[in-house]
């Protein structure tokens, strides 16, 4: 349990909750921008001073940046660690830590440390985001009981949230440009430290942030995507095209795969929820990806409220090409000299898997950072309760969006003691690239991806 000392004190949280009660009304809404970050945040720095205030984040590219597609470089690289969390002084940090990054440094006692850094509130979007959002936190609705939304586009659908399952919509929804095409790598770790990677090319349309769509034109989808994976061998040529959509009891999403030995596309409606992922051999679940995915209707989630938490933040030497993945891939985790945390304010979302539902995982426990809505850290319990798997995302701002967005995701198995990390792409040419024309919705069907799996 999260101890009461460790969240925003109680009258605290019912102001927030009182505010969130009246969020239905154009008045409350203007408070976005204003107290409010644009996306719903608190603008004002913490009392102690260690978080500053939201002036607008980072809204441009740095000096020397290459341009789209190309490695992102660094704006913070002359700022200096503050302190190191380790296992020694670990006790001296605990309350700014979650169960699962606790568990972690118990884990790799003598190895894992987090290199804690100046709290650069760099989250920022374009300002068509931030007017929808605010249209949006007038008109967003739940539909089927929190399992989709609906009167809501190009923008956070509940920036001041009522309940722990918009706060997860928020998550789903939140800014990652309108298409964008890339290759990368993801690679199972073991417990040695040796790792093969899987090379893949990625497009997705995410039809909720496409300018030329409307929520009357959405048609139920929230993005198309599509990965095909080049190597290794014994992989390549396989393809995944998935159909996201906004109310999945009304239309659960709809995925296909293609095989490339038998040249057949077929259908994957089981590519959700716990389905084990090939290709993180067995460490990641079909809705883990992205930290969490999909339709939130196995769970109960409740809204616990904010905490200051360390998390992975402004992390560019991740997926920087000098670093290669020999140098970044440690046994048990990432080599510690290339990441950087940050203390951020957090919205605490718990989820409880409902009497009767079926899961892996028996509760979650997502933090989300409360300038972007992107989540940062996911605490997995057994069916017993037990910790079992910590995923962490290593935010960065793409700031030729701009918005934050994970550089790199990281799944723990704590009891493997193995762990699977996606979006690699230092060993690459570029990185990902959002400066491509959006194709037609057209380019993302059953077709399209026989002939992405045979390029």
């Amino acid at each position: 349990m999260i101890q009461p000392r460790r969240l925003l004190p109680l009258a605290l949280c019912l102001a927030l909750a009182s505010t969130a009660a009246q969020a239905r009304s154009s008045d409350d809404a203007q408070r976005l921008g204003n107290q409010l970050t644009p996306l719903g945040g608190e603008a004002a720095g913490n009392a102690a001073g260690s978080i500053p205030a939201w002036t607008g984040g980072l809204t441009e590219p740095p000096q020397h940046y290459g341009g789209p597609g190309k490695h992102h470089v660094d704006p913070y690289a002359d700022d200096q660690p503050l302190f190191t969390i380790s296992y020694a002084n670990l006790d001296q940090y605990r309350k700014q830590l979650s169960p699962g990054q606790v568990a972690l440094f118990e884990a790799y006692p003598n190895s894992y440390s987090m290199p804690v850094y100046p709290s650069r509130r760099s989250a920022a979007a374009p300002q068509w985001v931030y007017d929808n959002t605010r249209r949006n936190a007038v008109s967003a609705r739940l539909v089927d009981g929190g399992q989709g939304f609906s009167h809501a586009f190009g923008g956070i659908p509940f920036p001041i949230p009522q309940s722990g399952v918009e706060a997860v919509w928020n998550h789903i929804a939140r800014y990652r440009g309108s298409y964008f095409e890339r290759r990368a790598a993801e690679v199972a770790v073991q417990r040695n430290g040796s790792f093969v990677p899987i090379v893949s090319d990625q497009q997705a349309l995410l039809r909720y942030y496409d300018p030329s769509a409307s929520y009357a034109t959405l048609n139920n989808i929230l993005f198309y995507y599509l990965n095909a994976t080049r190597s290794p061998a014994r992989l390549a040529g396989g393809a995944v095209l998935v159909h996201e959509t906004l109310d999945q009891l009304a239309e659960p999403r709809q995925a296909w795969a293609y095989n490339a030995g038998q040249r057949r596309v077929r259908r994957a409606p089981a590519l959700a929820y716990d389905t084990p992922i090939t290709a993180a051999d067995g460490l990641r679940t079909a809705d883990d990806t992205d930290l969490y995915n999909g339709s939130p209707d196995r769970y109960e989630w409740k809204l616990l409220g904010k905490q200051e938490i360390y998390i992975p933040y402004n992390n560019y030497r991740l997926t920087r090409p000098e670093v290669s993945y020999q140098q970044l891939l440690q046994p048990g985790h990432l080599n510690p000299a290339y990441t950087r945390h940050e203390l951020h304010r957090v919205w605490v979302v718990e989820g409880t898997l409902k009497p009767g539902e079926r899961h892996v995982y028996g509760k979650r426990r997502l933090y989300l950072d409360e300038d972007s809505w992107q989540a940062a850290i996911v605490d997995q319990y057994d069916g017993r309760g037990e910790l079992w798997r910590v995923s962490l995302g290593y935010l960065k701002n793409f700031y030729e969006l701009p918005t934050i967005w994970s550089a790199l995701d990281v799944f723990h198995d704590l009891q493997a003691r193995r762990y699977h990390v996606q979006n690699l792409d230092n060993e690459e040419v570029g990185t990902i690239d959002f400066s491509r024309p959006v194709p037609p919705a057209s380019e993302f069907t059953p077709a399209a991806l026989r002939r992405l799996g045979t390029r």
